[in-house]
């Protein structure tokens, strides 16, 4: 099992597990969006989001459904590094100075394109299309462009990630130039996020993708059998979700999986998605979950039995897998912020670090070992491998040579993990060196191979809405009037402005185009 327990529990120590928790951040109310005071607190083992708008009366929601766990993942937390040339500067009025303000605290990681919010599905849970707009949003190629050279002339570092979204990116007219236009101005990872609708109608069109130099099928898929389906999508897509997977296998097409996480819908089919990605490790290299967002006036009581955390997913996780994979097997994003600190250390350059919040998402590796699969941290204590890249940073003496240090580092950090626990193909080494050499910007080759990333992003909504969360987020949206906007703020504040001021009326672009919105054109 290797050595994380002892590790976890001193961090436990450090995250002060028997003081109840409590911060002041700033809400949003709901029902008129406006900014009001709020609180997060620690009761009963659980983690509340409260707060009061004059108008509108007062309104509480469960933040984290685990505390214990929440004040670890708190330990993670790092100093903020935000980037050197923001596009508009605070006026104290977060979160509607975006952006990137000079007071957002953290780089774009991933940064979000919209194609169009036309969809060739009608999601009864989705929060981005042309009917609920009542506006057809599609930028131009042109205007695709200047998004992306936008987001290539962040520093200190160029934006390397984008995700072509919508709507159903798909259905936009020149997909296969966008992605092109990515890649040639630089992009290393084009991701498509897609229903699968088209890709499933026909492989050469996943073919395409491919050739165009899509990176990654980020898949919506929210279960294995159809009742998911029927419910959140409106009809049984069970065949053609799996009649996809098998067309991007055809195509050489890498893809995560995603299922939006509803409660009494398919929250006891994560276990089973997890099988399904593991099973199908040659195409399926993550799963991703995403516990719903909410919209529109909801019952306190009924908000508090819909609700689905982040340590929620985790436990059900937990339960549905037998005890394969632990709660305590899940890391924050920003636990890896310090490997981009380390190589800043031996470059001499600036670099990008993870530095979002610790309660946005968490994540873990899944190896093949005897024909199961066994998280990671089970054969390496990644938290005294973190220890140890931490202990280094804080080193007063004079930087050996790159070489040398890498070295260092790779011997002593390769002392964490377990041999006879580990799988005999691992080459720890190896990944170590990948890692030192390119950060997060780059997968190693033994990751790509054989692991399974198991992740879980709760985006916000207008209940459970924290700006201490929104000024950390390193996930944004590119929009064409030269803004980037953090992801929970697009969703919550500016989507409907962007769409309206960019976009033509739904009779309008019918009218022209003589097509419905929901097909291609």
């Amino acid at each position: 099992m290797g050595n994380s327990k002892s590790s976890g529990n001193s961090i436990e120590k450090k995250a002060g597990f028997d003081v109840p928790y409590s911060r002041e951040t700033r809400s949003l109310c709901p029902v008129c969006f406006s900014t009001v005071d709020a609180r997060v607190f620690e009761e009963d083992g659980r983690i509340f989001i409260e707060k009061e708008c004059e108008e509108h009366g007062h309104f509480r929601d469960v933040y984290w459904s685990d505390a214990p766990l929440f004040k670890k993942h708190l330990m993670y937390a790092v100093e903020g590094d935000p980037i050197d040339n923001p596009n508009t500067r605070s006026r104290g009025d977060c979160p509607r100075d975006c952006g990137l303000c000079d007071g957002h605290q953290t780089h774009t990681m991933l940064a979000n394109i919209d194609l169009t919010n036309r969809c060739n599905l009608h999601c009864p849970i989705c929060f981005a299309n042309a009917d609920a707009a009542g506006y057809v949003y599609e930028p131009t190629l042109e205007q695709v462009r200047q998004m992306l050279l936008m987001l290539r002339e962040q520093r200190p570092n160029p934006v390397w990630a984008v995700q072509f979204s919508g709507g159903e990116p798909t259905v936009y007219p020149q997909i296969f130039e966008a992605i092109e236009l990515a890649k040639r101005l630089g992009m290393a990872y084009v991701i498509v996020a897609t229903n699968g609708v088209k890709i499933a109608e026909d492989v050469g069109f996943a073919r395409q993708l491919k050739r165009s130099g899509l990176t990654v099928a980020y898949l919506q898929f929210d279960g294995l059998t159809p009742e998911p389906y029927v419910q959140a999508r409106g009809f049984d897509a069970l065949p053609v979700k799996l009649q996809a997977v098998r067309n991007l296998r055809e195509a050489d097409i890498p893809t995560t999986l995603v299922p939006t996480v509803v409660k009494g819908v398919n929250d006891d089919q994560l276990g089973a998605i997890i099988d399904y990605g593991f099973r199908n490790l040659d195409i399926v290299k993550a799963v991703n979950f995403q516990p719903v967002s909410f919209t529109g006036r909801i019952d306190g009581e009924e908000l508090e039995r819909m609700r689905i955390t982040v340590s929620d997913v985790m436990r059900l996780v937990e339960e549905q897998t037998g005890g394969r994979i632990l709660r305590g097997d899940w890391m924050p994003i920003p636990a890896f912020a310090p490997l981009e600190s380390m190589m800043e250390k031996i470059s001499r350059e600036r670099r990008s670090k993870a530095s979002t919040h610790p309660h946005c998402g968490a994540g873990l590796y899944l190896f093949e070992k005897d024909g199961e699969y066994v998280p990671m941290n089970r054969f390496i204590d990644l938290d005294a491998a973190r220890e140890m890249i931490l202990e280094e940073l804080g080193s007063k003496r004079r930087v050996m040579g790159d070489l040398r240090l890498k070295t260092s580092l790779v011997y002593k950090i390769a002392k964490t993990m377990d041999q006879k626990e580990a799988p005999g193909y691992f080459n720890y080494g190896e990944l170590l060196r990948e890692a030192l050499q390119n950060g997060l910007s780059k997968i190693p080759p033994v990751l790509k191979r054989k692991g399974l990333f198991v992740g879980c992003m709760h985006f916000m909504d207008p209940y459970n809405y924290d700006l201490e969360r929104v000024q950390r987020c390193l996930i944004h949206y590119a929009v064409p009037d030269g803004r980037i906007i953090p992801f929970c703020t697009m969703n919550n504040i500016h989507r409907a402005d962007v769409e309206k001021k960019f976009g033509i009326p739904i009779k309008e672009w019918q009218s022209k185009h003589k097509v419905e919105i929901s097909q291609p054109i």
